[in-house]
């Protein structure tokens, strides 16, 4: 009852609420990115979602446009500048999310959506975390965030998949408010936020160096 009907309402109601609530932040944020960054303002990029459909994710801009001699973008550490730091770390890049929410992309709570890519790279256990709705914060976000490894990842998305339930959204709601007021898992060593996902033999084979070198 709850995963089918009661938290698509939920979503509806708590989005425009904080929609509304949030409204003059989000629009001093919009004005700071174009002065700062410049235009566009929003971040668009396709997404996984629901059931593999593809969707296309709204975030406020955190990175300049700054390219090689060759005219290709540099790379993401060399564009992201304070200020963008400082909105993924208070988390404002994610607010125009909430409008994904109430199209019905996203949930409030649920896997993160992810690439179109790595589809193609999940196995077929990984792939149930598109049985669910994306959500903006999920249990793998308040269980570590970028510092758990792929493999720890998709094995919480796909458990909360399979266990939707209102006191687990709670719980996962308060959890993520806790972690933002910490600022903790904002990003994994040596990148931006967190590595691209090559694929689970490329992922195994780096959690076993990792191991050989903490026994070191």
């Amino acid at each position: 009852m709850y995963r089918k009907y009661i938290k698509r309402l939920f979503d509806v109601i708590i989005s425009l609420f904080v929609l509304i609530i949030l409204s003059p932040i989000m629009l001093i944020t919009a004005i700071l990115v174009r002065i700062i960054l410049g235009s566009p303002v929003i971040f668009k990029q396709e997404r996984l979602g629901k059931d593999e459909k593809i969707f296309t994710l709204y975030k406020f801009r955190s990175m300049t446009d700054e390219k090689d001699e060759s005219g290709k973008l540099l790379p993401d550490s060399k564009r992201l500048t304070k200020f963008g730091k400082t909105l993924r770390s208070l988390s404002l890049d994610e607010l125009p999310q909430l409008f994904n929410v109430l199209k019905g992309d996203m949930s409030l709570i649920g896997p993160r959506p992810l690439l179109v890519e790595y589809l193609e790279r999940y196995n077929e256990e990984q792939r149930h975390r598109h049985d669910v709705r994306p959500g903006i914060t999920g249990l793998a976000q308040c269980s570590g965030r970028n510092l758990l490894s792929w493999q720890e990842k998709f094995k919480l998305d796909v458990e909360y998949s399979r266990n939707v339930s209102f006191l687990k959204d709670v719980k996962i709601f308060f959890n993520t408010i806790k972690i933002l007021f910490k600022r903790e898992g904002i990003s994994q060593e040596g990148f931006v936020t967190a590595d691209y996902f090559l694929g689970n033999d490329v992922e195994e084979i780096q959690e076993e160096r990792t191991q050989t070198v903490d026994m070191m």
